[in-house]
């Protein structure tokens, strides 16, 4: 035999567990000798993790026996099934057995058993000659059942041990997560508690300084005003942090001139933003790395500066701080407001509204004596619409106010326990005087559920998918139709949601399908936790849900759809990192839309399909059109299929790309885009027929066929006299997470001869940062081939700067989306003009796509900008049309 402890089984479908090999070596030894058997142990991968047991002179013998496959059969049946825990087999001897045990302790696999045991046999053509080591068939099956609950009942306690241990680590990181999210409540909690404040506007910036500084922990902070003589500053707020030097000095001599300078805009500047070599100086002079410099505007009219800075070596700024002292800054700028309008109480009041809405908790402000409700922000009447509606405020909430006694300004903390969802909040409550004088309860509630609660463990039954706990596809068209049955029955209406996750299979193709199976366990966990639907949730497999609203609960019909959709725009921390998985969803309504539980399913997924194919991460209506729709996509998805046997239908078109840093502005090359003019269903637009080919695997295909003529037309205007063309090609996100897309791409290189620098492979925003590690590493060995990257449709994502910084770039795209209003809109300027500095500081181009005004094309001056599309330059063109333009007469 050739099997060894270096071995493994694939499909290891649970996680190991520790157990000492010596120990169990010596129990397998005793225990082989003591039931006339022969045996070995696995762990739940596969891994062999002792020596056989048994006779050494039998044993031999009868490993010569048995054929190797046979020993790695009977192990894998029992590691890959969920159901068999024991399977006895027979061999080509009628008295020689093997069997395998699976040891599963609180139904996680620990390891596996080979037993092997030589029957007594009268038959003499099967028994085995001079064997020592025999046993007998009752003997043989009371020992594998003896085995399998000893092995349990020793290792139970080592496996709750473990589970423990990991326990108590997570609990550790929800404790840290949740004391970073009190400190900051607490800190914002008492810069909002400023805005109430009848002190002077100098004691106010001191404090707001302090306690903002203080959570940063940074160095210093600053609020600057320009002084009348149009000379000299007036330090209207300094802090300083504890063991460093002072710089009120300093700025004061500095002057008015140089605070001007600062700009009417807000700046962020790291240790490594490129700014003037003059501002970097006087920097360096005073020993601060890092600033953020906030205008302040009172009337539109700029009045003072609100000035952040730290003195740490090589000091970035994260965007949790930069939002912090954005609150800050409006929080000021609507207590500089309230002094110069303090006869406006309405307008003093919008502008609190507007702060506290965007300050990151719930805030609740009632009256002490009347229990008046006095304010609620956004926050919290999204989150409580219900228990407003119904009265239940106080209910749930007014035990932590009525049990405050502090005197004003003093704060109580406190959690409140909401059984009716299962959520748990951290509620502090501070006493403030309301603007019309009266005693009010400032209550700041943060949702600290998932701090409080561990996932409980799901009884696996027959009604039930085994990996999330929901009720599986049978249960689901059973239940639908009892549900269907009662809204007729009652004349009343329930609905029926078909849930599809978008681009699911790149979570596991890139992470594994052990995290993919994680983030089904999350969202099952998620929907589960909605009001309304808690026992009607079902997965119908692989990564499709249904959600069943019944007629009780068919009043918050709106409200469940708006809280699926909130589950699906936050993150999923999977492995290390925050990965977005949304979903497209069909909603039908019973008994309206079928009358059967088939019916309705049918039309729900029809729904679903169609918000798929309008961009995915969206919610679809059920209507008879859309069943028309369905037809249509199954005679389109015919044609498509038809279509990519020669292409034939398939056109290429090019759009210019122009460089606008150049005299003339030239066409320095163009992005290739596909168009499809079937014979029988006429121009298919790209928005209908690229998800289409996705869905259907033919996106590949097509792919690989735009690249390929692109690389054809490039080489062609190269060698026409434009030798430093260049053309785009757009790789989807299927194609390039092909195992083997840098190999296709090089035989293309290849094939067409085309010279790789003037190759240009575009990828979206999203896709590159959704797994980085594998981004990282395709995009490096596409790159060694001499082909350039750009990143696509930048700004439509959720990239971060680190993220940006990881990609190996040469062109950032923005996308066109921020173009539209480019021409009177300071936040899509501003944006552009962000992109721009960071793409000269990667050492990266930029290309804006889009633009389709002179007025737009004009704004983009000075902003580092080098490459232009859009329909002011020029349409996409067929290749004809291209080559007449720019290529045949059009020399550089």
């Amino acid at each position: 035999m050739t099997y060894g402890k270096e071995e493994r089984f694939s499909s290891p479908m649970f996680p190991k567990m520790s157990v000492d090999i010596n120990e169990l070596q010596k129990i397998q030894d005793v225990y082989a000798q003591l039931t006339s058997l022969f045996m070995f142990c696995v762990d739940s991968s596969g891994q062999r993790i002792t020596e056989m047991s048994g006779n050494p002179v039998d044993m031999n013998r009868i490993l010569a026996l048995i054929d190797e496959d046979k020993i790695v059969s009977v192990i894998q049946r029992v590691l890959e099934s969920s159901v068999e825990d024991q399977v006895v087999e027979d061999t080509s001897y009628s008295n020689v057995k093997i069997a395998s045990i699976a040891i599963r302790i609180n139904n996680k696999l620990a390891f596996c058993w080979f037993v092997c045991a030589v029957l007594e046999s009268d038959d003499e053509e099967n028994a085995i000659l001079n064997m020592k080591t025999v046993t007998n068939h009752v003997r043989f099956m009371k020992s594998l059942e003896l085995l399998r609950e000893m092995s349990k009942k020793v290792y139970a306690n080592d496996y709750i041990i473990q589970n423990a241990v990991a326990e108590t680590k997570r609990s550790r990181n929800s404790e840290l997560e949740m004391i970073h999210s009190l400190n900051r409540s607490e800190s914002m909690t008492k810069v909002v508690q400023l805005l109430d404040s009848d002190d002077k506007f100098e004691t106010i910036s001191r404090e707001l300084l302090f306690h903002t500084c203080e959570y940063a922990r940074i160095s210093y902070g600053f609020v600057i005003r320009p002084n009348v003589n149009g000379v000299d500053v007036d330090m209207l707020g300094v802090y300083t942090a504890p063991n460093q030097n002072s710089l009120e000095e300093t700025i004061r001599n500095m002057g008015q001139p140089a605070l001007l300078s600062m700009g009417d805009k807000p700046s962020v500047i790291s240790y490594k933003t490129n700014i003037d070599a003059e501002d970097r100086e006087w920097m360096d002079d005073m020993g601060i790395s890092a600033m953020v410099i906030l205008p302040i505007y009172t009337n539109r009219s700029l009045s003072m500066y609100l000035i952040f800075a730290d003195n740490t070596m090589n000091k970035e700024w994260d965007l949790d701080e930069i939002k912090f002292f954005g609150d800050a800054q409006r929080i000021l700028t609507s207590i500089l407001s309230r002094r110069i309008q303090r006869n406006s109480l309405a307008s003093s009041y919008k502008s609190l509204e507007a702060i506290l809405d965007n300050v990151g908790s719930a805030i609740y402000v009632r009256d002490v004596a009347s229990g008046e409700i006095l304010f609620t922000n956004k926050i919290f009447q999204n989150r409580f619409e219900f228990e407003m509606k119904t009265g239940k405020i106080d209910e749930l909430f007014g035990t932590a106010i009525s049990n405050h006694t502090g005197e004003e300004g003093e704060s109580s903390q406190c959690e409140v326990h909401y059984g009716e969802r299962g959520q748990w909040y951290d509620v502090k409550v501070t006493h403030i005087y309301w603007v019309d004088g009266r005693l009010a309860a400032l209550c700041a509630i943060v949702d600290i559920t998932e701090k409080k609660q561990y996932q409980q463990k799901i009884e696996q039954q027959a009604n039930n998918d085994f990996l999330t706990g929901l009720y599986n596809r049978m249960c689901c068209e059973r239940d639908l139709e009892r549900f269907i049955a009662e809204a007729r029955a009652t004349n009343r209406k329930g609905a029926l949601l078909y849930l599809d996750l978008d681009d699911f299979k790149h979570i596991n193709d890139g992470l594994g399908h052990q995290y993919g199976d994680v983030l089904l366990q999350a969202i099952s966990h998620s929907l589960q936790r909605i009001q309304g639907v808690e026992n009607s949730c079902y997965r119908m497999g692989g990564d499709e849900f249904i959600v069943i609203i019944p007629c009780e609960n068919f009043d918050r019909f709106e409200a469940i759809i708006e809280e699926i959709n909130v589950v699906f725009n936050k993150p999923w921390f999977l492995k290390g990192a925050d990965y977005y998985c949304t979903t497209s969803m069909g909603v039908v309504t019973f008994p309206e839309d079928g009358e059967t539980g088939q019916d309705v399913i049918q039309k729900a997924d029809i729904a679903m399909y169609e918000a798929k194919k309008s961009g995915k991460n969206r919610t679809s209506y059920y209507t008879e059109n859309a069943g028309a729709e369905s037809n249509k996509r199954l005679d389109m998805e015919k044609h498509m299929r038809d279509a990519t046997v020669d292409y034939k239908e398939f056109e290429i078109y090019y759009q210019p790309i122009i460089d606008v840093t150049r005299p003339g502005t030239p066409c320095t090359g163009a992005e290739a885009l596909i168009r499809w003019n079937s014979h029988d269903l006429g121009y298919v637009l790209p928005g209908e027929f690229i998800p289409l080919a996705e869905y259907l695997g033919l996106i590949n295909p097509i792919g690989g066929y735009v690249l390929n003529q692109a690389c054809l037309a490039c080489k062609k205007w190269n060698e026409m006299g434009h030798p430093y063309y260049k053309v785009n090609v757009n790789l989807s996100v299927v194609q390039l997470l092909q195992n083997d897309i840098v190999e296709s791409i090089e035989t293309t290189i290849k094939e067409t001869g085309i010279n790789p620098r003037n190759l240009t492979l575009e990828v979206t925003e999203s896709l590159a940062i959704n797994d980085m590690k594998r981004m990282k590493k395709i995009l490096g060995d596409i790159k060694k081939l001499g082909v350039r990257i750009a990143l696509d449709d930048f700004g439509t994502g959720y990239s971060s700067l680190s993220h940006i910084r990881e990609i190996p770039l040469d062109v950032i795209k923005v996308d066109q989306s921020f173009v539209t209003e480019l021409a009177t809109d300071q936040y899509a300027q501003a944006f552009v003009k962000m992109v721009g500095e960071l793409a000269s500081a990667l050492g990266v181009k930029i290309c804006v796509e889009g633009i389709e005004t002179q007025e737009q094309y004009k704004v983009l001056e000075n902003m580092n900008v080098k490459m232009v599309q859009g329909y002011y330059f020029d349409r996409p063109m067929k290749q004809e049309a291209f080559e007449q333009k720019y290529v045949n007469g059009a020399f550089e």
